[in-house]
């Protein structure tokens, strides 16, 4: 261990003290955060070299994952995968009662329920967490960050969770709620990002710089976020029938697509199975109906994707 005291296990531990146990570029920000924040911030990665930054600013590097553990009542991790946080985790299961663990890591539901299940069999509190931002944004007044699981855990550490982002957000005692938040949020970024590569691509087929559409797609994206109450609105109450726009004019369009590729020598097949989605709505009798009543094709009872994914 370096740093400028004693080993973590000789400890008396405080409500300050905060263990962030990851150091991608995600965990170092945190750790950075609180650190910042004046928080004594015991740091662990499974590649050491990756502490030493950290430690210069104050870090404790804590080598074993056990003294990392032990050396707080906060545990912080910011792992890939809940798999990855238990199996880190598991050497340290002996020191983990009586602590607090967070995960701010990718996953389903159901991995955060396993997740909690296993911290409670080792008499653990716990959060399950995301953060909704970039690395950079970590700290900043507006960013999001939400927590699922006990209230009563939450308002213990709010006042700390809150260094990482002012704009925290407890969504319920139900464990899996940051997960499920997580998963349905995020489902918007991969296709808007797509989107906006495949117009980067179309105007660089002609010539000219992708820079030259970031301020048009970005009105465009403030124009779409406009929409998404009145979207909300349409699929909680059921009633899709005032169309601002329809599924059939979503359907026109889809055939403008071929006519781009041919002429910018893009590729558009990502857009086929979202043009397919468009015609099963239509045939679903939705063409007159708003295109939010894509909702109700969608929601339909699980099966398995195939090899390539749909």
């Amino acid at each position: 261990m370096t740093g400028h005291y004693a080993s973590p296990r000789n400890q008396t531990m405080t409500d300050d003290k905060v263990t962030v146990i990851g150091l991608g570029s995600m965990g170092t920000a945190i750790a950075e955060a609180f650190i910042g924040a004046g928080h004594p911030t015991a740091v662990w990665n499974r590649t050491p070299h990756k502490a030493a930054p950290l430690a210069a600013k104050g870090a404790i590097h804590t080598e074993a994952i056990e003294d990392a553990v032990a050396a707080s009542p906060l545990i912080i991790t910011c792992l890939t995968t809940y798999e990855d946080t238990h199996r880190i985790l598991e050497p340290a299961a002996a020191v983990l009662p009586g602590r607090t663990l967070v995960t701010l890591n990718s996953g389903s539901p159901a991995g955060a329920r396993e997740m909690a299940a296993w911290a409670g069999s080792h008499s653990a509190r716990y959060l399950d967490g995301a953060v909704k931002n970039v690395p950079s944004a970590v700290g900043a007044r507006d960013t999001l960050i939400y927590y699922s699981g006990a209230k009563a855990v939450f308002d213990a550490y709010e006042p700390t969770l809150k260094v990482l982002g002012g704009d925290t957000v407890h969504l319920g005692d139900e464990i899996d709620l940051a997960a499920l938040y997580e998963m349905a949020v995020g489902a918007l970024l991969l296709p808007a990002l797509a989107g906006f590569f495949q117009g980067a691509a179309a105007v660089r087929a002609r010539g000219l710089e992708a820079a030259s559409m970031v301020r048009f797609a970005g009105k465009w994206l403030d124009m779409i976020k406009s929409l998404l109450p009145v979207y909300a609105r349409e699929i909680d109450s059921g009633d899709y029938s005032d169309a601002v726009s329809s599924v059939n004019l979503f359907l026109a369009g889809a055939a403008h697509d071929e006519d781009l590729a041919r002429e910018t020598n893009v590729d558009v097949a990502w857009l086929a199975p979202l043009n397919d989605l468009v015609r099963r709505a239509a045939e679903a009798g939705h063409g007159d109906h708003s295109i939010s009543a894509l909702t109700e094709v969608l929601s339909r009872p699980y099966q398995p994707t195939s090899p390539s994914g749909w």
